[in-house]
Parts: C-alpha cells; structure tokens; sequence
C-alpha cells in the first residue's frame, strides 16, 4: 500500500469539463451541475484501501450532502487491464452494495483525472456554485490501521462552509491515498 498525496490544485481553479458514462449507463457533465449550491467531485476505486476504509461513511456522508442540495460526482480513473477490480462492471456491484447515490463515473481514457491533476484515491475537490474550487484535502485523519474514526470531519466543515454562502478554512491537508494506476505514457509528469 503505497501512500500518495493529493496535489493540491489551486484554490480558485475553474472545474474542468467532464462527459462519462454513469454506472446506470447515461452520461453525466459537469454542465449538468450548473445550478447548485456547489459540486463536489471525487476522484475514488473500489479496490484501493483508503476508499474502503472510508467506504460505509462516505456513502453516509454523500447522501446527506446531496439532501442539503450539494451536486456529487465519483469518478473512478485507475487502469482497469491492470486493475479489473476497477472495471465499470465493477463499479455498478460496488455502487449498489455501498449504496452510493451520486453517480460513479468512469474516466476510461484518464483525461478527466489529469485535467484535475488527480492524484490519489481518494482524492477530494469541491467547487462553489460557480465552479471555483474552494477545497481540495482529504475527508478526514482517520486512515487504514490509524484507530482513528472515520468522521469526514475536514470535507464536512468545507461543505458546510459553501452551503452557507461562506469560503472553507484556508489551512486544507492533503488527501492521502493509493495513486491513480495510470496507463503507460499517461503518468503526470513531476
């Protein structure tokens, strides 16, 4: 378990453009959020350690956040040839058991995950209602073996913070995470 951090992309950045396909088959854009309160885009797995060590809370999390009126997107990145635990089939059992309620996107050709200079899963970015970003860091302390609780305490403050008209801390630690299995010749460069 290699740890990886986020690359902490800069606060005010313009969300990247987006069209991939949902696990239930349809596609989904960024453009489709354009009236919100904000979007919080997730860069995930379903393989990777870290994920499923915050898994059950982040679907928790992710439905409560939607119910307040904030647009979620997962996106899964990894090399599937490599990686078939990270396939789209796989995506659609991995939704339906964890009961995620946001769509779970497949970003086949990793232009997606580099436009964000994604990093790690997961790796947590969530833009204002005008698709500025305004956090970027990870969903709490806790990490696999850490005997720390999952709580997403950090995500959760920066998201209370949008929904109420306000910009997050400005102190944000990075997510740490696996790395985005990339495919060869598509590895960011240092």
């Amino acid at each position: 378990m290699v740890k990886t951090l986020s690359t902490m992309l800069p606060l005010g950045t313009t969300a990247p453009d987006f069209s991939l396909v949902n696990v239930d088959g349809r596609t989904v854009s960024r453009t489709d959020f354009q009236d919100g309160a904000g979007l919080l885009v997730i860069f995930m797995c379903n393989h990777c350690p870290f994920v499923i060590h915050i898994a059950d809370r982040l679907a928790e999390f992710t439905a409560e956040y939607q119910q307040k009126g904030l647009a979620i997107v997962g996106i899964s990145s990894n090399d599937v040839s490599k990686h078939p635990a990270d396939s789209p089939e796989q995506m659609v059992a991995e939704a339906e058991a964890r009961g995620y309620s946001f769509p779970y996107l497949y970003d086949e050709t990793q232009d997606v995950a580099q436009a964000y200079q994604a990093a790690c899963t997961p790796d947590f970015f969530l833009f204002d209602g005008n698709h500025q970003l305004v956090y970027r860091g990870q969903f709490d302390s806790s990490r696999p073996e850490s005997g720390i609780p999952v709580t997403g305490e950090d995500l959760r403050a920066a998201c209370d913070a949008v929904l109420t008209g306000h910009k997050p801390a400005s102190e944000q630690r990075p997510s740490v995470g696996c790395n985005i299995k990339w495919k060869a010749g598509n590895e960011p460069s240092s």
